[in-house]
């Protein structure tokens, strides 16, 4: 029986709490308090459309496992983690225990790439290496294959959602906000920022975009797959 496609909202996190390591340009603005995480964890719980709510993490900060898993796990709630996979082992982040500690805790591993870079601005041999020697490595450590990607800074354009489905990908996560069906291979996430108010978050939560929101970023992605 073929599988039934339905729609979701996703939420991304990237850092919660005191980063344990330097923080690149801008970095900061993605970075939320424990409590505030928690907040927003029991408003997804509480949500009456809770079932139509996901959750990912990019970058792969020691805080995934430390912070979000216990406090995902205490609330019934899963996630999909992005790893770098240079930055593994390194301070601030997952080490390879670590991301093995997640997936025994249930959650889901994908690939951020390697180093944090703009994969719409690299040659085409750069590209290569980032989708699959990072997905190479995460497969090593996770004893299965890694089909997802999560998109850094959400940038892409044609020749990124070619080299991931050529690369063995089967879904490629934006920033685009909005709403998917679990169907996409091109999934928009919404990031909770500091700034992300209450106001915003149960906007988010409930799919409600004004129409001139809705129709820009339509026509912003079709430009970026264009381009």
């Amino acid at each position: 029986m073929a599988t039934v496609a339905y729609e979701l909202r996703v939420l991304n996190f990237h850092g919660i709490g005191a980063p344990g390591r330097t923080l690149e340009p801008g970095e900061a603005d993605y970075w939320i308090s424990v409590d505030r995480f928690r907040n927003v964890l029991d408003r997804i719980v509480n949500h009456p459309n809770r079932d139509r709510l996901s959750i990912t993490f990019d970058d792969s900060n020691i805080s995934d496992l430390v912070i979000a898993a216990p406090e995902l796990q205490r609330r019934g709630l899963g996630a999909e983690f992005f790893v770098l996979t240079g930055r593994i082992g390194k301070p601030g982040s997952l080490d390879v225990e670590d991301i093995r500690a997640l997936m025994s805790a249930g959650m889901r591993i994908g690939s951020h790439g390697v180093d944090h870079r703009d994969w719409s601005s690299l040659s085409a041999r750069e590209l290569y290496d980032e989708l699959n020697s990072s997905k190479a490595v995460l497969e090593g450590i996770c004893g299965r294959s890694v089909r997802s990607a999560g998109i850094p800074f959400g940038r892409y354009n044609a020749s990124v959602l070619g080299a991931l489905r050529k690369a063995g990908y089967e879904t490629a996560y934006s920033s685009d906000g909005g709403s998917m069906m679990t169907s996409d291979f091109l999934r928009p996430r919404t990031s909770i920022r500091q700034d992300t108010t209450d106001l915003a978050l149960d906007a988010i939560l409930s799919g409600r975009e004004p129409p001139w929101k809705r129709l820009r970023r339509l026509v912003s992605t079709k430009i970026r797959k264009l381009v």
